[in-house]
């Protein structure tokens, strides 16, 4: 029988995605934005059971995102391997354009790194980077079958009057010089839908075809084809320009399809891995962020690409391919934290230095996290979190943490980013330990919202709890030995969406939900956390 995949295959997980093939395995790379480690790689043998395997870059050498705002850091990784190693190439995006308050002011201008890192081994130690160039973000490697190989990117115009996504460009990479040689040249400028970016170059029957990604990232995006008999052009554009897209299609379940990578398998097939939207009921915001999918995919006689059933439109089930099934074991739903490190679920932000933010041999059995800058910093915050993968869930902690003032602080709490987070905290104030919800909302005129103190008492661990249930947030929370009290407040959990923003800001990351720690008085005032757990669980009525 053959498989049905289901889809998003990653959930909750940010794409950009980049897949390969090395045998029977198959690996997706996807953006992590401003979280550390940086890059996420998912393994699989089918293409329709996936696992989360490794993130390759967790040195200072290869990513330090300090002072990186929010949505830049690791941008759309390309993972491809040849002649026995695999290539990595990334963008370290230092500035989008706009300051974090949404001043036009420089909007054209954006800092865009690009580099490559090797390594023999998939799960393995990756290599130092290699500096590549700064022209433009969404770099993508080809190799050819001369031994040559190629870099193409999107090239960023910061000129007033021109197109700030100004086409793909192309340039030689030399292995032994470790460096682009030549010249960079235009070799597809794009089509009227704009924003092209997000390039893949690939060859078949003497074709060099080019997959990009236009429309941007929002409801609008879609995936265009074009070819060449030469590998610099010139394009001609597919007979439907784009070949797949929910663009205007509002009755499509996966929305803001665009930004692709191609595999075939080993029997023969062609999938597409894309990146996706699932908006929430009459919400029009999708709280699991930008996930990945895949589409089955056929070459017809002409030589061009499309979805196999020809309507262009992303589909929740699809065909497996004809391969054995090859599932893994479920995920633990509860981490007690009992190894020196940290669980691969969990990242923090920006900084290569973990060491300064929390520890899991300071006291065996928890993660502690030591306070640290506030939730809007850009540099050392004690954030310790997973993504959330389910419109429907529940997230659990107890913590002990012994606050002597009101600047030091910690709990648990969904986050976003800086503008857009709900926090559960324990804190004092002057009429003692408590606790109480401090919230960041982007669609309110009063941008921070705190609920009233709770008195709880010292010296004792506290349970804290959040239920999700699509749009809906609610907290609670249990001083040890007594039972569970849910906070009455209903909070509204679609803010933590890309679409819950002010116009012109980056918004790309997902939702998280894990721990925290603040001690804004520089002293580094710790807390202990003994277990985390997070489950998925059905709709509430």
């Amino acid at each position: 029988m053959t498989p049905t995949i289901q889809n998003p295959i990653l959930r909750g997980f940010n794409p950009d995605p980049s897949i390969a093939r090395v045998e029977d395995d198959y690996y997706i790379a996807t953006s992590t934005f401003e979280c550390y480690p940086g890059v996420q790689i998912h393994h699989s043998r089918d293409l329709v059971h996936w696992r989360l395997l490794t993130r390759p870059l967790r040195r200072a050498s290869q990513l330090n995102m300090l002072g990186d705002p929010d949505s830049c850091g690791s941008w759309a990784p390309c993972l491809t391997f040849d002649s026995g190693l695999f290539y990595l190439v990334y963008t370290d995006v230092k500035r989008y354009g706009r300051t974090s308050q949404g001043a036009s002011v420089g909007a054209s201008l954006r800092d865009v790194h690009n580099y490559l890192v090797t390594s023999p081994r998939i799960d393995g130690e990756w290599s130092d980077p290699v500096y590549l160039n700064s022209s433009g973000f969404d770099p993508s490697l080809f190799h050819d079958d001369d031994g040559k190989k190629y870099l193409v990117n999107m090239l960023w115009d910061h000129r007033p009057g021109h197109n700030r996504f100004a086409g793909i460009v192309m340039q030689e990479y030399c292995p032994a010089q470790a460096r682009l040689i030549g010249q960079r040249r235009v070799i597809f400028q794009g089509t009227p839908l704009g924003l092209t970016e997000g390039p893949h170059l690939y060859k078949r029957n003497g074709w060099c075809y080019l997959l990009t990604a236009e429309g941007g990232t929002g409801w609008g995006h879609a995936v265009t084809l074009a070819r060449s008999r030469e590998m610099g052009g010139p394009y001609e554009l597919h007979p439907d320009a784009q070949i797949l897209t929910a663009r205007n299609r509002p009755g499509v379940e996966l929305q803001r399809a665009g930004h692709a990578d191609l595999v075939e398998t080993q029997t023969g097939e062609t999938y597409m891995v894309h990146l996706c939207g699932r908006p929430l009921r009459n919400r029009g915001r999708c709280t699991l962020g930008r996930e990945t999918a895949i589409q089955r995919m056929a070459w017809g006689d002409d030589g061009w690409l499309r979805t196999a059933d020809g309507q262009g439109i992303p589909h929740t089930e699809v065909p497996g391919p004809a391969l054995p099934p090859h599932p893994f074991p479920a995920p633990s739903a509860r981490e007690e934290f009992d190894s020196p490190r940290l669980p691969l679920d969990f990242q923090w932000l920006r900084s290569p230095f973990p060491e300064e933010l929390f520890s899991l041999t300071a006291r065996p059995g928890h993660l502690r996290l030591f306070g640290r800058e506030t939730l809007g910093s850009l540099f050392r915050q004690a954030l310790v979190a997973r993504r959330q993968q389910s419109h429907c869930y529940t997230a659990e902690t107890v913590v002990e943490f012994e606050p002597q003032h009101y600047q030091q602080m910690a709990g648990l709490i969904c986050y976003y980013n800086a503008s857009k987070f709900h926090y559960l905290y324990i804190s004092r104030e002057d009429a003692g330990k408590c606790l109480r919800v401090m919230s960041s909302l982007p669609d309110q005129a009063q941008a921070d919202a705190f609920t009233a103190p709770i008195p709880i008492p010292g010296g004792a661990p506290v349970h804290l709890r959040l239920d999700v249930d699509y749009e809906r947030l609610y907290f609670a929370y249990r001083v040890e030995g007594q039972d569970w009290r849910r906070l009455p407040e209903q909070f509204d959990a679609s803010i933590l969406s890309d679409e819950a923003s002010a116009p012109g800001l980056p918004n790309f990351t997902g939702a998280f939900v894990g721990m925290c720690c603040q001690d804004l008085a520089g002293t580094g005032r710790p807390a202990d956390f003994d277990y985390f757990e997070y489950r998925e669980r059905e709709h509430e009525p």
